[in-house]
């Protein structure tokens, strides 16, 4: 099929279209490109851009197995293959054909999930079985405490870090290639006299990690890195792809920079897109610093394209957002603009005190909301989690329905984990965590009699045929019995049978009266359970579902009372679950000093860049409306409830007088309000004096 010229290039602004088709056909066939970095500003269609690109390497000729995409959700690539997907369909003219989107792009997929496919095809040469289980957070800090116990360092008479804790210390150190003692000094001074105890722990947790034949999320990277080390490996694996594509590459940390540097070391067809304005991970590891040195690495340099095309905000907003970043520290400089009508300039609203943001924020919510911008269209978010407590007593009080994101996953349910450690105990016997929580759910089972079991079993070269063996406590014989028919029956299925599936139905029979034992709220946890059964039907094999669903979970949310059954909802966020997301109208909550930026970053520059970042984030989510709230008074803790001791706030360092220049003042007081119904108190004065002298 011959593409219809290039017309698939017309959506495109100027400065898109040259990094889509950046490159050039190469004499032996095909086409090629050196190393090439999109910095892409807020809302500048960074995901149509990259799209568009994949499409045009297919076009060109690329074999599209020999692309790799890298994303960091699941989500993202399959948006991206869809869209790459249809652009392609109509570009060859074959609007009824349809490319199944595995044989589109075999491989994309976040990093993590493309390491795990990759260490399964190397396990051979890495001394791991190909079998191994992936950990997720909550089985790794459960790992980590066994191990913590086991080491006699939960009983000190000191306070030890906790596991979730030592589990964060641990993956700083392997994410950003720091040592334990750069990380605890920069992260954790508090646990800074625990360092050769943390170290003994960590290295006991690898042990026996590599005992149970496991990987948690930090191996997977890591493993992968150690491969291609090897120059014989990242050769084999380099040549494997003729174009690397890297979305949102501010967000990388150490270990996947070196992992792509190793597999593509001259950097060619390596293209990486993100904003280093947008950096606001760094405790999670991420290095802005891999996307601002990016092209430097390279001889000769990458090529550099900057997209400043906003297709979100107006130009009001954008202008506030420019002047906030161009006070800023290191980064590519850049001047977002738009096409879009100008709006009413972004507002900046003092207040009293928390009451009156409070009420300013409610009732600009409900204002909006009169004037036909639907709730859901509208978000606040904050810093921190907990700077929206006052304001969600009062959307309860008010009957305001809302969703706060940041909130639990939906695999972190205690039934679903049930249910799924069953599982992972039948994919990998030797898995210490989810045979102790399996085994925990039989009554009258602790972890000592699930300790004696699994060490019964280990003795047994973990064969489930071993367990009828095993004595239990004679309340949980009936469903003792039942388990080892079922753990056995799991074993011996193949794991690529395509009907596996029907386990699941096995699965529930069993657990099902452990569920109405241990728990409340039967019906809700069935239908969750019922929702893990229809995922399970989008996977061909056992080991694709359990790992695919621990690298990438489902999110959930907390909510207040259950806003499906309302018409419409609240947003609300904090600033790092924000990032990606657009609304009409945003308001920022406590756009103080203490809190942008935060008090824990004042006295490092590289925080309070990243601070910076962080607001200019908040900013750009707002299409039409913007509102930076700034309470004047703080009340002072721990005081009595009546007590009106306070300090003052100071607004926000990045709140210079040239961004204030663009941006509307105003000043919101909190009015009196009665205790039932939150109604303005009437001003009429009412003599009662004289009404009670006229009863006599």
């Amino acid at each position: 099929m011959q593409p219809a010229a290039d017309a698939y290039l017309d959506t495109l602004n100027a400065a898109q279209r040259r990094a889509v088709i950046y490159g050039r056909h190469v004499d032996a066939g095909g086409f090629g490109a050196g190393p090439l970095l999109v910095i892409a500003g807020a809302g500048t269609g960074k995901t149509t851009m990259l799209a568009h690109r994949v499409a045009h390497l297919i076009v060109e000729g690329v074999d599209p197995q020999r692309i790799l995409l890298l994303t960091f959700t699941r989500r993202a690539a399959e948006t991206m293959t869809r869209r790459a997907e249809a652009i392609i369909r109509k570009t060859l003219r074959r609007p009824d054909a349809r490319t199944p989107r595995s044989a589109l792009l075999p491989w994309s997929g976040t990093f993590h999930s493309i390491g795990n496919r990759l260490l399964r095809e190397f396990a051979g040469n890495l001394g791991v079985d190909p079998q191994f289980s992936v950990l997720d957070r909550g089985d790794a800090a459960d790992l980590m405490d066994v191990v913590r116990h086991e080491l006699g360092l939960s009983s000190r008479e000191r306070r030890f870090p906790k596991k979730d804790t030592c589990l964060a210390i641990y993956s700083r150190c392997v994410n950003a290639r720091e040592s334990l003692a750069d990380t605890l000094a920069a992260a954790f001074p508090w646990c800074g006299d625990w360092q050769s105890e943390l170290g003994a722990l960590f290295r006991a947790y690898v042990e026996r990690k590599q005992n149970i034949q496991a990987l948690d999320y930090d191996d997977l990277l890591l493993y992968w890195r150690e491969l291609v080390r090897e120059a014989e490996f990242a050769a084999e694996i380099g040549a494997r792809f003729d174009h690397v594509l890297i979305d949102e590459y501010q967000d990388t940390n150490c270990l996947q920079a070196e992992i792509v540097r190793a597999i593509k070391p001259r950097g060619e067809g390596v293209t990486v897109v993100g904003d280093d304005a947008q950096s606001i991970y760094s405790f999670r590891a991420a290095e802005v610093g891999n996307i601002l040195g990016f092209a430097d690495s390279f001889e000769p340099a990458a090529e550099v394209v900057t997209l400043e095309h906003n297709y979100r905000s107006t130009q009001p907003i954008l202008d506030s957002a420019n002047r906030l970043m161009a006070a800023g520290g290191r980064q590519y400089r850049k001047t977002l603009f738009t096409d879009k009508a100008s709006g009413v300039r972004p507002a900046y609203v003092t207040v009293e005190d928390g009451d009156a943001e409070v009420d300013y924020v409610v009732g600009r919510v409900l204002e909006n909301r009169e004037a036909g911008l639907a709730l859901e269209d509208q978000a606040v978010l904050f810093r921190s989690a907990h700077h929206s407590d006052r304001l969600e007593i009062e959307l309860v009080r008010r009957n305001i329905p809302y969703v706060k994101y940041g909130g639990l996953k939906f695999l972190e349910a205690a039934h679903v984990k049930d249910l799924l450690s069953i599982l992972k105990w039948g994919e990998n016997p030797r898995n210490e965590v989810a045979a102790f929580r399996v085994l925990k759910l039989l009554p009258g089972v602790g972890p000592a009699i699930a300790a004696r079991c699994f060490e019964h079993l280990a003795a047994a070269d973990f064969r489930f045929a071993s367990l009828p063996g095993f004595r239990v406590p004679s309340e949980s014989t009936a469903d003792w019995t039942a388990l080892c028919e079922l753990m056995q029956s799991l074993a011996s299925a193949e794991a690529s049978d395509p009907a596996w599936q029907g386990q699941l139905a096995m699965l529930r029979r069993w657990y099902r009266p452990q569920l109405e034992r241990r728990y409340d709220a039967v019906d809700q946890r069935l239908a969750d359970l019922d929702q893990l059964e229809q995922i399970a039907g989008r996977y061909s094999s056992r080991e694709r579902f359990l790992t695919e669903l621990t690298l990438d979970p489902p999110a959930g949310a907390a909510e207040a009372g259950d806003p499906r059954l309302d018409e419409d909802y609240l947003i609300l966020s904090t600033v790092h679950s924000a990032k990606g997301q657009e609304w009409e109208a945003v308001y920022v909550l406590n756009v103080t000093d203490g809190n942008f930026p935060s008090e824990f970053a004042l006295g490092d520059p590289s925080q309070i860049d990243e601070e910076r970042r962080l607001l200019y984030v908040a900013m750009t989510r707002a299409k039409q409306f913007l509102a930076l709230v700034v309470p004047l008074k703080f009340p002072v803790t721990r005081q009595h409830r009546n007590g009106d001791r306070h300090v003052y706030g100071g607004r926000s360092r990045f709140l210079t007088d040239s961004m204030l220049e663009t941006m509307e003042r105003r000043f919101h007081g909190v009015r009196e309000r009665d205790a039932q119904g939150g109604r303005p108190r009437p001003q009429r004065r009412i003599d009662v004096g004289a009404r009670m002298r006229d009863m006599w």
